[in-house]
């Protein structure tokens, strides 16, 4: 009697409903490609995720015909970065000038990004999304993965597919798995995540403040502030005894706007460390398996770009992959590609992040008043100096475009 064939089974199995698991899941669907997406959460709501849409990603939902509709969801925009350092304001990048349909990056809480994603992919016939499902391992055989394992709301389930993608973050079970070798660059610094409540007469600073050894970023969330407080690695347990009174007044030392509010910081609960990863695998693939986004190469929150390097991931890996699982002639050498023409982007990207961490710790290290470099004010006063860093932020080292299959 012939076995009966798993109805879970799929072409293509993304593990991780993230930007790069959920916009990779669009585009195959989208040329016919049958894709299921498992996201161990039941909702997308997290707060410790990126909200920055860049130029670049805008420029995507316009390509897929989906940009205006996105522009309804409440969001802010940026049109310009600066930052306040010592006291002084210095814009540090214009949007105006970068090659794309929308000059201003959007601003909005990643869940709202992926819901809006989610639900236009919804309508592909080829796209299954699996909110609690929740991958445990791969399932293997002769040394190539051909599936998932998943604990599910009604139990363990395998889900066998041609092309597993793992997309679920720098705490990848995908990569883990694959025994993917990682390199971890090293970073000396860490964030403080919590909230403040905002008000419509607050300035825009996207670069955020710094002062007295501290550098703080204000993210725009409306009525409140998503607050990223920037610490060399391994000081929380000291700032923590110095006492939460001393914490706050930090806060209005270097943002005096914010007087009075850090009252509503009354337990360390509501602060939270994320520790933050610089690192990448050395191959991106194994026969059967791809790591894409954080899973392949944990960026820096420096410049808030990680969400559209994820994006751009799966972008990248929709065109090169498409056509091989669509005719079922996938091989490693396809999987291979897509590390081959992302890499140089990535590590570069890195790089330039690496660098601005060196800049940020001899910051954090002197906590006395900060005076702005003579390098900085002269470069600020530069007629189109602020052109190439908002083309670094906005459109990336290597900016994709959808191919219609």
């Amino acid at each position: 009697m012939a076995a009966t064939p798993n109805p879970l089974a799929t072409t293509c199995c993304i593990i991780g409903g993230g930007p790069a698991g959920i916009m990779l899941g669009f585009l195959l669907a989208r040329a016919g490609v049958q894709v299921t997406v498992l996201e161990k959460h039941k909702d997308f709501f997290r707060d410790f995720r990126g909200d920055t849409i860049h130029p670049s990603t805008l420029d995507l939902l316009h390509e897929l015909g989906l940009l205006e509709k996105f522009l309804t969801i409440p969001h802010s925009q940026v049109a310009a970065l600066s930052a306040t350092i010592g006291g002084q304001r210095f814009p540090i990048a214009d949007f105006s000038h970068v090659p794309t349909h929308c000059k201003f990056i959007a601003l909005m809480p990643q869940w709202d990004f992926l819901d809006f994603l989610a639900s236009q992919a919804s309508h592909l016939p080829a796209f299954t999304l699996r909110m609690g499902w929740e991958a445990t391992g791969l399932i293997q055989q002769n040394g190539a993965t051909i599936g998932v394992h998943a604990n599910t709301p009604d139990g363990p389930a395998e889900i066998p597919a041609t092309l597993t993608v793992g997309c679920d973050g720098r705490h990848a079970i995908s990569r883990d798995a694959g025994q993917l070798q990682l390199q971890d660059v090293g970073v000396p610094v860490d964030v403080l995540w919590l909230k403040i409540a905002r008000q419509p007469s607050d300035p825009e600073n996207a670069l955020g403040y710094i002062n007295y050894g501290r550098l703080i970023i204000l993210i725009n969330r409306n009525d409140y502030f998503q607050v990223g407080y920037i610490i060399a690695k391994g000081t929380f347990p000291a700032i923590q005894q110095e006492g939460l009174p001393a914490f706050q007044q930090s806060i209005e030392r270097i943002v005096p706007f914010l007087a009075g509010r850090t009252a509503e910081i009354d337990s360390w609960d509501k602060v939270k460390l994320l520790t933050i990863q610089v690192n990448r695998l050395l191959e991106w693939s194994s026969p059967g398996l791809l790591c894409i986004g954080d899973a392949a190469h944990a960026m820096s929150p420096v410049g808030g770009i990680g969400i559209n390097i994820a994006i751009q991931d799966a972008v990248a890996a929709a065109n090169l992959l498409t056509e091989a699982l669509l005719s079922n002639t996938l091989s490693p050498h396809n999987l291979a590609q897509v590390q081959h023409y992302r890499a140089n982007a990535v590590r570069n990207t890195q790089r330039v992040q690496v660098f601005a961490h060196r800049i940020l710790n001899r910051v954090l290290r002197n906590p006395g008043p900060i005076h702005p470099p003579l390098a900085l004010r002269i470069l600020t006063s530069i007629p189109g100096f602020q052109n190439l860093p908002a083309r670094f932020v906005g459109v990336g080292l290597q900016p994709q475009h959808i191919k219609n299959f």
